[in-house]
């Protein structure tokens, strides 16, 4: 048997949650066990609840679908909440004798070895969450007929574990209901609006008994009509994420095998003036309430107080409802561009203190819009904020995202002794209004008058400092100043959030090259949303996102003697938000 490492298994995970997807086209078992006091991890098995099979050809091979087994592990703690032993699965498949042959795909997961109507699977290692245990390649069998169905149940054993077991079924033919892609326009200005006429066609055996219609669309569009037999929930503001709106649109009737269907009205998509990067993603579903939990994914969602949504032509009766024959084929997307633009504000602070003491300082920036900047398709950071340490202080505490660059912006390998400046990343969005604000805590080595630290945000590619979309360059940069005096020596901001902040002068382009083994900022990681503390843990902000990138280059300023120097820098990028994998063939 071939055991397959933490990387593959983080692989496989990764494939199953790609191929459930953003909207999942079949509930997954994957709650979390109860806690028990002092008992023995138990780990949850899981996967779709049930798989619709192609009908055995007249001629040719069965066409192949792929059910992915996932393994739960409830713990929180990444550090020390895995699981370091052996452990086995076991397949029971004399449920589907004669309904579907089954084999294992040993290139996302462990081999396999099947003995008649059981499988056994041996494997190492469970990490906390979720991750892909093992795909199951099922086709109809041959001899079987529309309409039969079996289950498979996987069990697991391992010393001093417990496994919750879970049963998948598989029934040969059923609906198979088509997404059509939408010719739409996709380079827009804000305020533009154009017409969505979803269509979908029912390729499979069966009839489809109503459909569940998910839309799903960030923060820069907008879709006004408020349909009552649809629900929808709205991101919370204060979450790092793209601001999604979902609406799941529960539409009756039977929708008869071959033939197709578009909506009764158009829906209509708009690009409001906060757009610039943008997703819009529609999905179409055999509609059930096991489908419209799994969409709901334990958020709360709202009905609409609008006109009926329908679907023409509707056609009356009723028919057993089945798994889609291919699911990977119900849902498409669309990106759209707005010619749009962000006005991104640095703020500095005003500290003061004695020598030897230790000072608090809040520096970051706001988006102050019109247009929300989220790269949703690759996931990188929009921007990073570049902070010069003022001469005669030392950073005793930092936010966790906040990485510590050379005086010159270059590469340092030592992260843990204060250094003379330090570069932040957001997460991949930025929403209008939001930003990022990074609490410091400075000890004053040296007392002097009016020494100041230059506060700049700039893209995260130290050669091209330029914020593409940010049409004010002048107000990027703003100062931390320490022991000013008077009204003379201005932070650029204000120690409130800086929304008066960037009054600062225009920084220039950087005066030199990075050394060759320097790299842009990291993609930062938008599970990172927990506030900074002062000493020096959890990320400040509301966008999210790890530390990390370099710093443009530039030196120590202070401020009395008139001397300001930094960087700006832009980025331009885009995060795979749905990864489709095809139905597999044999």
């Amino acid at each position: 048997m071939t055991r397959f490492s933490p990387r593959t298994a983080l692989r496989s995970a990764a494939g199953s949650l790609a191929a459930a997807g953003l909207l999942a086209a079949a509930s997954l078992a994957v709650a979390a066990a109860p806690a028990q006091a002092e008992a023995a991890p138990v780990f949850t098995l899981g996967g779709p609840a049930e798989t619709g099979l192609h009908p055995y050809p007249e001629s040719g091979r069965p066409k192949a679908a792929t059910v992915g087994i996932t393994l739960n592990n409830p713990s929180e703690d990444e550090e020390n909440g895995g699981f370091g032993g052996d452990f086995t699965l076991t397949f029971d498949l004399s449920g589907v004798a004669g309904v579907a042959d089954v084999a294992f795909d040993g290139e996302s997961g462990p081999e396999c070895e099947v003995t008649g109507a059981k499988a056994v699977c041996e494997d190492w290692g469970v990490w906390p969450g979720l991750q892909g245990a093992a795909d199951l390649v099922v086709t109809a069998a041959d001899g079987s007929e529309d309409g039969d169905t079996g289950t498979i149940t996987v069990t697991g054993e391992a010393d001093g574990v417990t496994f919750t077991p879970f049963t998948t079924r598989l029934t040969v033919g059923g609906p198979d209901l088509v997404m059509k892609q939408l010719p739409f326009r996709t380079q827009l200005t804000p305020g533009e609006k154009q017409q969505a006429p979803i269509t979908f066609a029912n390729r499979g055996t069966r009839d489809a008994d109503g459909v569940l219609l998910t839309l799903r669309y960030s923060r820069g569009l907008d879709i006004p009509q408020r349909y009552s037999n649809c629900e929808y929930t709205v991101d919370d503001p204060a979450q790092p994420d793209f601001g999604w709106t979902t609406a799941l649109c529960s539409v009756p009737g039977a929708f008869e095998a071959g033939a197709t269907y578009t909506l009764a009205t158009p829906l209509t998509l708009e690009a409001t003036e906060r757009a610039f990067y943008d997703t819009f993603l529609y999905r179409i579903e055999e509609n059930s309430a096991a489908q419209r939990t799994a969409q709901r994914a334990g958020a709360r969602f709202e009905r609409g107080d609008g006109a009926v949504l329908k679907a023409v032509p509707v056609r009356t009766g009723a028919a057993a409802r089945s798994a889609d024959l291919d699911p990977y084929d119900n849902q498409q997307e669309a990106d759209f561009r707005t010619a749009n633009t962000a006005d991104f504000v640095a703020y500095g602070d005003k500290v003061a203190g004695t020598e030897g003491s230790t000072v608090q300082a809040v520096i970051g920036f706001r988006n102050e819009g019109p247009a929300w900047i989220g790269y949703i398709r690759s996931g990188e950071a929009v921007a990073t904020v570049d902070f010069t340490v003022p001469q005669g202080t030392t950073v005793t505490a930092k936010p966790d995202r906040c990485r510590a660059v050379t005086a010159a912006g270059g590469y340092r390998e030592d992260q843990k002794s204060p250094a003379p400046r330090y570069v932040c990343n957001t997460s991949m969005t930025v929403r209008d209004g939001a930003g990022l604000d990074l609490p410091f805590e400075l000890r004053i080595d040296e007392a002097m008058v009016g020494a100041g630290g230059e506060v700049t945000v700039r893209n995260t590619w130290l050669q091209d400092p330029k914020l593409p979309f940010d049409p004010k360059p002048a107000n990027n940069t703003a100062y931390l100043i320490v022991n000013g005096e008077g009204e003379g020596a201005d932070s650029g901001g204000t120690t409130d959030g800086g929304n008066d902040g960037g009054s600062g002068e225009p920084s220039t382009p950087p005066t030199s090259a990075p050394d060759p083994e320097e790299s842009p900022s990291e993609t930062s990681d938008p599970s990172e949303s927990a506030p900074a503390t002062t000493s020096g843990g959890g990320a400040a902000g509301t966008t999210g996102g790890s530390g990390g990138g370099l710093a443009s280059t530039g030196s120590t300023v202070l401020i009395a003697s008139g001397t300001a120097a930094g960087a700006l820098a832009a980025g331009l990028v885009l995060f795979t938000v749905v990864r489709r994998r095809a139905a597999r063939q044999s």
